[in-house]
């Protein structure tokens, strides 16, 4: 009951309140008086619901979830945050937070290490990716109601006494909390004699001047090129990827411009500074979970014909978000605008405001993309993400990869070789073996790990739809046939996909044994991307070609 009231109720009339922060009276000054009233219509409803509704309610808690899902309707960008959430945004921005230091999944009754960081609170404490915490300080982690992650909080130097469970045994450890810094550049180094190697995961306040350094630290080692690896980098600060840029392209140069239907949050964004190298080649790296500031970065430095871009297309987030300060601490964060690249494109993948009929935003069609010119006059396109200049097949995850990650299966298999393999002598030489994959599939069976396609999806429509117009029992026979020969070709695009599953694989399980510190001196010798780039960088003639 009290989800439809959240749904049905509380959506409807409070779509327009928010409206009132800020210039929205001056943007939506012709609909002032509709605004007025649905407000006036959601104060008394709101009142009426709390002062009469036959069981208790906490209106707090209505009013956190209605404003939440009717911010659904539109982009996954536009969000309310409470105090709490706040402070969360703050910490992700500055990259400075109190904790134990470890990557945490939260799900409903335990928290689960995701990866732990060396040398920092949970790693000195032993935990190890794959415990599922339990009870933090007393506290079962299933009877509390707000987000158990902020258990794992406090102030610097205190401690919190952890219940976890790890392959199936309990134990107890305690965890000294301490000021976590975390690097917008996590490692640099030198894959050969000439070629540096810059790690960028996230665009905090920091990533500018990290990436500067690390860029600064290798040409003095030697490199004579660049590889930037954006690969799993979710994007973050724009004023950071306009700095990035500058790194390698001359002051005053357009990097990206943001339209609104607001005109002061039109804006061009230009380069301030002196660069530190123009002339050094450079490889950037993406994939498909490479989105927003990466996708300014990795764009600009194409549109520029400044780098050669290497992997699989990016995600496609040309949205622009700003934070809006709202009464007693909390904050709206609104999507307010587009953003263009240097040669007029906005890489926008999927339309939020023109839904398909479950709701979900749908993505533009190939057709509908418009072709842009770069510097040199070399074809780009908008609408779908960043297309690399060197498309690698094995860089885009399939569809049955991504229901595999989706499912946690790779994580929870890495665990289970961990536990079954005590020790790995030689880290870099090491390699998944093919029995160790057909231990894979048989785990993912015993897991029951399931994958629906869209044409099984369509299939049970269609069934549905015969059932109710009394069609014979032809069709439940045809129907079972073909579901038969869907889950064969579902175990056989598995065996398609083994390459890409082994590589997978073998990252979750290298960062085990010698953190993500390790896997990166991993990727230098055995990642197929790095491999790549670095040819690419070894050979002038066919680095020019690709930008010409």
């Amino acid at each position: 009951m009290k989800n439809i009231l959240k749904k049905r109720v509380l959506i409807p009339v409070l779509a327009l309140t928010i409206l009132l922060t800020g210039s929205a009276f001056k943007t939506y000054n012709n609909d002032f008086f509709e605004i007025a009233k649905q407000i006036e219509i959601f104060t008394t409803l709101f009142k009426e619901l709390n002062m009469n509704y036959v069981d208790e309610t906490n209106p707090g808690d209505l009013m956190d979830n209605a404003i939440k899902n009717m911010l659904n309707e539109l982009d996954p960008y536009t969000k309310f945050y409470n105090e709490q959430d706040v402070e969360a945004a703050r910490i992700k921005r500055t990259g400075d937070y109190t904790g134990v230091g470890a990557q945490v999944r939260i799900l409903k009754d335990k928290l689960v290490i995701i990866e732990p960081y060396k040398d920092y609170p949970a790693d000195k404490a032993g935990l190890k990716a794959g415990d599922e915490i339990i009870k933090i300080d007393g506290q079962l982690v299933a009877d509390y109601k707000d987000d158990a992650g902020n258990l794992l909080k406090g102030v610097p130097n205190s401690s919190a006494q952890i219940t976890y469970v790890r392959q199936g045994k309990t134990a107890n450890t305690t965890v000294k909390r301490s000021e976590i810094e975390i690097d917008a550049v996590p490692h640099f180094s030198m894959v050969d004699e000439t070629t540096g190697y810059i790690v960028l995961k996230k665009f905090n306040a920091k990533a500018s001047q990290q990436t500067g350094y690390a860029l600064k630290d290798l040409k003095a080692q030697g490199a004579t090129s660049i590889i930037i690896d954006l690969r799993g980098n979710p994007g973050g600060l724009l004023n950071e990827a306009v700095n990035i840029v500058n790194l390698f392209v001359p002051k005053n140069q357009l990097v990206v411009t943001t339209k609104s239907k607001v005109k002061k949050y039109n804006r061009t964004y230009y380069t301030k500074r002196d660069p530190i190298d123009t002339e050094i080649p450079v490889v950037v790296l993406i994939n498909g979970s490479s989105a927003s500031a990466s996708e300014i970065v990795s764009g600009t430095l194409q549109d520029l014909d400044r780098a050669v871009v290497v992997g699989s297309r990016s995600f496609g987030k040309g949205l622009v978000q700003r934070p809006k300060k709202l009464t007693y601490g909390t904050q709206l964060k609104v999507t307010i605008s587009r953003y263009y690249t240097p040669s007029g494109r906005c890489i926008q993948a999927l339309d939020y405001w023109n839904k398909d009929d479950k709701g979900n935003a749908v993505r533009v069609k190939q057709k509908d993309y418009n072709v842009f010119k770069t510097k040199n006059g070399r074809k780009v396109f908008d609408g779908g993400g960043v297309f690399p200049d060197e498309a690698l097949e094995y860089s885009k995850n399939s569809a049955i990869t991504k229901a595999i990650l989706s499912n946690q299966s790779v994580f929870d298999y890495a665990t289970k070789y961990y536990y079954s393999h005590t020790n790995i002598d030689d880290i870099n030489n090491w390699a998944l073996k093919d029995s160790d994959f057909q231990d894979f599939k048989s785990f993912l069976k015993d897991s029951d790990f399931s994958f629906e396609t869209d044409t099984e999806k369509s299939l049970k429509k269609a069934l549905e739809v015969a059932k109710t117009e009394n069609l014979d029992d032809d069709i439940q026979r045809d129907y079972n046939t073909l579901i038969k020969n869907l889950n064969n070709s579902k175990l056989k695009a598995v065996d398609d996909n083994k390459s890409q599953l082994m590589s997978l694989l073998s990252d979750e399980i290298i960062k085990r044994y010698v953190y993500r510190e390790g896997l990166y001196d991993y990727y230098k010798l055995n990642n197929e991307e790095i491999k790549q780039a670095t040819q690419i960088l070894a050979n002038p003639t066919k680095y020019n070609r690709y930008l010409n």
